[in-house]
């Protein structure tokens, strides 16, 4: 959608009733293509005062501060965009976006430490995804998740860090986390047994592919599982282990939680799927 059509359903069809939008930008398009602005986003804060939930695609934020989109976001989901070093530094003004409770960044090449690190000023934020944003070190979600002790929801998915040092720092600073989902890539039996104890953990999903000879098996997975107490939903998604004797060993040994083992869905090359 053009940004001169979505000025054209600003003005005579959206309102209040608006909760949830998910937009498509250009960013692949060439520098000719139209591109959304700060003055489109304020107005989007203007005319949809009841506005939660939005969701860019493909879109070069790299022009639109933080600071210009609707201050009633609850959920602000990012997938394949661009955006500035500014973006999420942590000065800024801390009113900004002060109802933010859940932000997915998928592919968003420039995400690194210094805008994790940004987040921090969320007090309100407690659910992060992180898809394939490369650039954040082990070293910055360490120090960031100190600061964001009270995240519920993780998701770590794509990344370059490790499995096992992601869980160490979550087990340090999440002690209220309820779920993680993160892909197995260097995952071991020790690493995920910092997770045991856990005292609010009630879902865990362990997604592939299964790529590393240190995968704990499905007795090292079970043992660990045995000891956290609210456990309650454990998913093991592309690991091959569908109808096969892992799968039972876990679905006997856990009758108190759901166990799904299944494979990756195909990823969709659509943004609008």
């Amino acid at each position: 959608m053009r940004p001169k059509v979505m000025w054209h359903l600003l003005r005579r069809y959206m309102a209040s009733h608006l909760h949830s939008l998910r937009m498509g930008g250009y960013l692949f398009s060439g520098s000719q293509a139209p591109q959304l602005s700060p003055a489109l986003m304020r107005a989007l804060g203007q005319k949809c005062p009841n506005l939660k939930r939005l969701c860019l695609h493909v879109a070069d934020l790299s022009m639109v501060p933080i600071t210009s989109l609707p201050r009633t976001l609850r959920t602000l989901e990012l997938h394949s965009c661009e955006i500035s070093m500014a973006w999420l530094l942590k000065e800024q003004d801390p009113t900004v976006l002060p109802l933010l409770e859940c932000i997915v960044l998928d592919r968003v090449p420039a995400f690194r430490d210094e805008h994790l690190q940004g987040l921090t000023r969320f007090r309100a934020l407690r659910s992060l995804v992180l898809g394939g944003t490369y650039r954040v070190t082990e070293t910055g979600l360490d120090a960031s998740l100190q600061e964001l002790s009270y995240l519920q929801r993780l998701e770590v998915l794509g990344c370059t860090l490790s499995a096992d040092s992601t869980l160490l720092a979550i087990s340090r600073h999440l002690r209220d986390v309820r779920k993680i989902r993160l892909t197995v890539r260097g995952l071991s039996a020790p690493g995920l047994a910092v997770l045991e104890g856990m005292p609010a953990l009630e879902s865990l999903c362990l997604q592939g592919p299964l790529i590393t000879p240190e995968m704990p098996s499905a007795t090292e997975i079970l043992s660990s599982c045995l000891a956290m107490p609210k456990l309650r939903v454990l998913e093991l998604q592309g690991l091959g282990w569908e109808g096969q004797e892992a799968e039972r060993i876990l679905c006997k040994g856990l009758p108190h939680c759901m166990v799904i083992v299944r494979a990756c869905p195909k990823e969709s090359l659509d943004w609008w799927m």
